[in-house]
């Protein structure tokens, strides 16, 4: 018997997160309506703090309007619960405290039973810290995930709520901001998307784009022509970037169109940027997790600092579409996706299985609860995959040589 279940959100936005906390809402009215339901503020935050919202009945009339709004209603944060220091210097845990004994206390003293939480791979792991403490210790509590990330760079699972949303908005921000190329002559324009290690959604992005691109009817004898609206250039980290090779490429580009527009992953590069910060003796800035805090260093301008001079460029504009893609509301593929996953992990919630609800790539793309155990973040992005070389070849770029990309 499920008496009380508990929901948050974490880790960055993705366009799954609202439609996740309303379908696990009217999941559980539909077959436990006695199941009291709370919403912990701001994700693991709101869990060591003991702060939350009350699933009222009024919310449970009202919970498919969650679906029609991006962001998350019961708000996220970045907190690992295994990096003590952190949250005490943070005040969200005493000096000497185990967080993970102050999260699992919490829940005891809330009285839930299920703790449901929607994030990434960062979240997705703090969750199976989590779920191992209280196992060892016999909390008795199942913690059931639901995995967001626009990156949909969550192993094993083969597509992470939120992404295919991203991706369409990201192609909406590109639709406007291209039409910068003729603000100035001899435009570079960098449309730098979310990505720290992967490029899925930068590549999936440009391909959404280029769709518009090739859908729409041009007048090149009046200057509006395909070849300046079209994306020239994609780059991921997966894939080794000869500046030398793509400036030479891109300046013929450039003589010929008038224009260069890039679509850059965040994370492309990314060992060079650092290397070349290291080496002038500044300090890299990173999160609880370890990771680079890429706004703080910003790769678009670092790419169209080493491009403008290389390419002749008279205009320079960098512009990311991150914020703007990872806030939208869910699109109808995201929204039927969530659906499954959510209708699943409030199944399993009340057959007390534990686990990441998701396709799984390696048995079969099977939709299940995937034991946390075998989660891990930094899928790396296929440069193999059929529609990302459709996109290099309609574009002229070369398939890149694979790197290692560091996590």
């Amino acid at each position: 018997m499920v008496s009380k279940v508990a929901l948050l959100t974490a880790g960055g936005f993705a366009p799954c997160l609202s439609s996740a906390v309303g379908g696990l809402i009217q999941r559980y009215t539909e077959l436990s309506p006695d199941t009291e339901i709370i919403a912990y503020k701001h994700g693991y935050q709101g869990l060591l703090q003991g702060d939350y919202y009350t699933v009222t009945d009024e919310v449970r009339r009202n919970a498919g309007l969650l679906h029609l709004y991006g962001g998350s209603p019961i708000g996220n944060s970045r907190v690992k619960l295994t990096n003590a220091a952190d949250l005490v210097k943070r005040g969200l845990v005493q000096e000497g405290d185990d967080p993970l004994k102050v999260a699992a206390d919490r829940l005891v003293a809330d009285g839930v039973d299920v703790l449901h939480t929607i994030g990434g791979d960062d979240t997705n792991t703090t969750a199976a810290d989590l779920a191992a403490y209280l196992a060892e210790n016999d909390y008795g509590l199942t913690v059931v995930g639901l995995p967001k990330t626009i990156d949909n760079d969550v192993i094993p699972i083969r597509q992470s709520l939120g992404a295919w949303t991203a991706a369409e908005q990201g192609s909406i921000f590109a639709q406007n901001i291209v039409g910068e190329h003729n603000s100035g002559s001899r435009m570079l324009i960098i449309h730098e998307v979310m990505g720290r290690n992967c490029g899925w959604l930068t590549a999936a992005t440009a391909a959404k784009y280029r769709e518009w691109v090739e859908a729409q009817q041009w007048l090149p004898e009046i200057g509006l022509s395909k070849q300046a609206w079209d994306v020239h250039a994609v780059y991921v980290p997966e894939g080794h970037i000869d500046l030398e090779a793509e400036a030479k490429r891109l300046r013929t580009v450039m003589d010929e169109v008038g224009n260069v527009t890039i679509f850059l992953s965040e994370g492309a590069g990314l060992e060079s940027i650092i290397a070349e910060m290291e080496k002038a003796g500044e300090e890299v800035p990173r999160d609880p997790f370890g990771h680079v805090k890429l706004d703080k260093i910003n790769p678009g301008k670092w790419f169209a600092d080493q491009f403008a001079g290389l390419l002749g460029a008279e205009k320079v504009m960098v512009q990311k579409s991150g914020y703007f893609s990872r806030s939208a509301a869910a699109n109808q593929a995201d929204l039927d996706l969530i659906k499954q996953c959510t209708d699943l992990a409030v199944e399993c919630a009340l057959d007390g299985r534990a686990g990441v609800i998701g396709e799984d790539e390696e048995n079969g793309n099977v939709l299940t609860n995937i034991a946390f155990d075998r989660i891990a973040g930094g899928k790396a992005f296929d440069l193999t995959t059929d529609w990302y070389l459709q996109t290099l070849a309609a574009i002229g770029q070369d398939v890149p040589q694979k790197v290692d990309v560091q996590h």
